[in-house]
């Protein structure tokens, strides 16, 4: 049996009270997360990521993207993005009429967000188990500041927002991806984990290109790739990448995959990329990764296509080539 978590030991003692009616707002719970100790029939679940309102759906949970309405709580599960979970804060202090409840790990910066809101509210005293802390308050005001931004220009003209991947500019291992595609990448192409689509905008300078398919779990990415990939060609899809099944096999996958579950590093997504290209492609595709030199995607390219190659890279990335997939079991 897992330990309780930080949320189900504050409300079994008391620590926090939930109003006695009322719906609960939970900010960005990630899959996994337990939410037992919450009355599953009062939560709206509110996230932009996929795989996660997919989880949360499938238990029975309202989900959406964005409030609706008031709530009596809120709870908010901190990201790894200081400006996204200061953004989440400030979202939920202004739909929630009773206690925001905040639950971060250490390494999501929950101490700094603790020290910000004693500055601006009156916070309960925090309670720390499991390399994370839990607190709660009650405020109407005073969070105007944390509101996430308006999308904003960057380099290329480009339009990010923050709180997404590469916010601030273009990411460098994309765009070493992206200088080293081949002219030629066949007339049906999909974007593993587009982002907010500078690989796919670049890739679809190629006239051959018939149709490109940006595949991305985050809805805020998603939209300012809306904005930024134009072309007709171009087709959004709000999902997860791992999952996502075209409707015909691809000629060629191009992807930076992520490699981060909050702020550990974790080399099962990559390979899950990898397994996915394999799935989607067709038996004379192609796949094009860039990964960090240190990432072990060798030996899971090797699994599933017939013939893998480093075709370049520097001391910071690699450029991996895979072409004939084959699709074999795990």
């Amino acid at each position: 049996m897992s330990a309780p978590s930080r949320l189900s030991l504050a409300l079994e003692s008391g620590d926090v009270t939930l109003p006695e009616a009322g719906r609960i707002a939970v900010f960005a719970p990630r899959a996994g997360m337990d939410l037992s100790a919450l009355p599953a029939d009062l939560c709206h679940v509110i996230t932009s990521f996929k795989p996660d309102r997919d989880h949360f759906a499938g238990l029975g949970f309202a989900c959406g993207k964005e409030p609706e309405g008031r709530y009596a709580a809120s709870v908010v599960c901190l990201p790894r993005a200081k400006a996204l979970g200061q953004a989440l804060v400030a979202e939920a202090v202004a739909v929630t009429d009773g206690p925001v409840i905040v639950d971060g790990a250490k390494t999501d910066g929950v101490e700094s967000i603790l020290k910000a809101c004693r500055k601006r509210a009156e916070v309960s005293p925090a309670l720390s188990k499991a390399h994370g802390k839990l607190f709660h308050f009650t405020a109407d005001a005073g969070f105007e500041d944390w509101v996430r931004g308006a999308p904003r220009e960057i380099e290329g003209g480009f339009v990010t927002v923050p709180g997404i991947f590469s916010a601030d500019g273009i990411d460098p291992a994309s765009a070493l991806l992206a200088d080293h595609l081949p002219d030629k990448l066949g007339r049906r192409v999909a974007d593993l984990g587009a982002g907010w689509g500078y690989l796919s905008s670049r890739a679809l300078s190629r006239e051959n290109i018939a149709e490109l398919h940006l595949v991305e779990a985050d809805f805020a990415a998603l939209e300012c790739a809306r904005r930024n990939v134009l072309d007709a060609r171009a087709h959004l899809h709000w999902e997860d990448a791992t999952r996502w099944q075209p409707d015909e096999p691809l000629d060629t996958v191009i992807t930076n995959p992520p490699f981060h579950t909050g702020r550990n590093p974790d080399p099962a997504l990559g390979l899950d990329f990898i397994r996915a290209a394999a799935r989607v492609l067709s038996p004379r595709g192609q796949l094009f990764l860039v990964a960090n030199r240190h990432l072990p995607y060798e030996s899971e390219m090797a699994r599933h296509f017939g013939e893998v190659k480093e075709m370049g890279g520097d001391n910071r990335f690699k450029l991996l080539h895979g072409a004939r997939p084959a699709r074999r079991p795990g």
